[in-house]
């Protein structure tokens, strides 16, 4: 169940690194929102869908 969990956890983070560099936002934030987004993989994902470059 384990596993499953982290592949789904794994999958969501994709995303939203795919998301994040097709974004309009600065190439700094970009990568800030990248280091966020995988350095915390669950936290990082839900304050980038909250508060994240749309």
């Amino acid at each position: 169940m384990e596993a499953i969990l982290g592949l789904v956890i794994l999958v969501a983070d994709i995303y939203a690194i795919v998301k994040i560099i097709q974004s309009g936002a600065t190439t700094l934030q970009k990568i800030i929102w990248v280091l966020v987004v995988a350095i915390l993989p669950v936290i990082g994902l839900i304050i980038w869908y909250f508060a994240g470059p749309k």
